[in-house]
C-alpha cells in the first residue's frame, strides 16, 4: 500500500493488519504507547514485535493517504518516528541489530521530511531525510537510500542550489547501477541540475537517458518502486521533463525548449488522477509558466486564472515556488499588457 515495502520482508506481499486491530496493537504495551518495550528473545517476542512492525508500516500507509491532507498528520507521524527511534535505541543496547525498526523508521523519516518540505520548512526537512539515510545505511536499504536522495535533490533545488543537486543525483546512480529505476531517477534529477545551470546539452542528455531508462523497466523495477510503473511513472517522467525544460529555457531565454516544456507538462497534467489535486494545480502552474517562457503571455494568463485562487491558498512550497516564478516572468516584459494587469488584479483579489 502506498508503495511501501515491509521492513521485515520487503516486496513479499505480506499480510496487512486489520484496521480495526491497530488500535488494540498500538495501545498496548510497546512504542505507541511510551517507553521502548524490553521484547526478549522468545519466538512470542519475534511474533509480537512482528506484529507491531506491520502494524506500524500499515499506520504509516494511512497517514501517507491523509498526511497531504491535513496538517496536524506531520505531528503524528513525527511522534511515531521518535517512538520508532527510541525502539530501535532499545533493541540495539540488547545487542540486536533494529533492522525492522530502522527499515520502517528510514520510511517515516521520508514522509515527515516530506511534510515539512511542503510547508517550507528547509532545515527541518533535511534533518529528518539525514536520519532516515543514516537508518537506511545502517540496515543496507538501497531502495530507502535512493528515494530520501531524491527528497533531497528537490530540497536542494527550492534553495536554489544546482551544484548540491548534482551531488545528490549522482548520488541516486551510485546507490546500485544494477537497478534501471535508480539510473532512471539519477538522470532525472540531474537533468534538473543541469538546467538549473544553464548546461543545455548535458540537461537534454540526461532526458534522452532518462526516457530510454524509463522504457527498460521491468517487473522487479516496477516491484520497488511502483510508483515508476504505467500511467503514474509516465506522469512523473513527464513532469520532470517538462520542469527541467522549463528550468533550461528561463536560465538560457530558449523558446524551443519552453516550447518542448510545454509538451511535456502538458502530457504529465493529462494523466495526473483526479484524487491528486496537488499534483494538478502544480503543473497548471508550471504549464502556465512555460507558456510565458515560450512569449505566449495570453495563453499563460488564461492556464493561471482557472486556478490563482486555490494556488494563492496554498502552503506547499513547491506550488508557491512554481507561482513565485510564473509571477515574475509575467511581470517584467508584459506588465503593461492588459491580460497581464487583469491577471495581477485576479492575483490580489486571490489574496484577499
Amino acid at each position: 500500500a502506498e508503495g511501501l515495502a515491509c521492513p521485515l520482508h520487503g516486496t513479499a506481499g505480506c499480510a496487512v493488519p486489520d484496521p480495526g486491530e491497530l488500535p488494540a496493537l498500538l495501545d498496548g504495551p510497546g512504542p505507541a504507547g511510551g517507553p521502548a518495550p524490553s521484547w526478549g528473545t522468545g519466538t512470542g517476542a519475534a511474533v509480537a514485535e512482528a506484529e507491531l512492525l506491520h502494524g506500524l508500516t500499515a499506520v504509516l500507509a494511512c497517514l501517507i493517504r491523509e498526511a497531504f491532507r491535513h496538517e496536524g498528520r506531520v505531528t503524528a507521524v513525527e511522534g511515531l518516528l521518535r517512538t520508532l527511534a527510541r525502539w530501535a535505541g532499545e533493541v540495539n543496547s540488547a545487542g540486536r541489530l533494529p533492522y525492522g525498526q530502522l527499515r520502517l523508521g528510514a520510511q517515516y523519516a521520508q514522509v515527515a521530511g516530506r511534510l515539512r518540505m511542503e510547508r517550507g520548512q528547509i532545515g527541518v526537512a533535511m534533518a529528518w531525510f539525514g536520519h532516515g539515510l543514516r537508518w537506511a545505511d545502517a540496515v543496507q536499504d538501497a531502495s530507502a537510500r535512493a528515494t530520501l536522495l531524491s527528497d533531497m535533490c528537490t530540497l536542494v533545488r527550492l534553495d536554489g542550489d544546482p551544484s548540491l543537486m548534482l551531488g545528490y543525483a549522482q548520488g541516486i546512480g551510485a546507490v546500485d547501477a544494477r537497478r534501471r529505476w535508480m539510473a532512471t531517477l539519477s538522470d532525472l534529477y540531474q537533468a534538473r541540475g543541469h538546467a538549473l545551470s544553464g548546461d543545455a546539452a548535458a540537461c537534454r542528455r540526461h532526458i534522452s537517458l532518462a526516457r530510454r531508462g524509463f522504457a527498460r523497466l521491468g517487473p522487479q523495477d516496477h516491484l520497488e518502486a511502483p510508483w515508476m510503473a504505467g500511467a503514474e511513472g509516465s506522469m512523473r517522467v513527464d513532469s520532470a521533463i517538462g520542469g527541467a525544460l522549463r528550468d533550461l529555457a528561463v536560465a538560457t531565454g530558449d523558446r524551443a525548449a519552453a516550447r518542448r516544456a510545454i509538451d511535456a507538462t502538458a502530457r504529465s497534467r493529462a494523466q495526473v488522477p483526479p484524487q491528486m489535486r496537488g499534483a494538478r494545480l502544480l503543473l497548471t502552474l508550471r504549464l502556465a509558466d512555460s507558456w510565458a517562457c515560450a512569449g505566449d503571455p495570453g495563453a499563460a494568463v488564461a492556464l493561471a486564472s482557472e486556478v490563482l485562487p486555490e494556488a494563492v491558498r496554498s502552503r506547499e512550497s513547491m506550488v508557491t515556488a512554481e507561482l513565485r516564478g510564473l509571477h515574475s516572468r509575467l511581470t517584467g516584459p508584459w506588465a503593461d499588457l492588459p491580460e497581464v494587469r487583469a491577471y495581477r488584479e485576479r492575483l490580489l483579489d486571490a489574496g484577499e
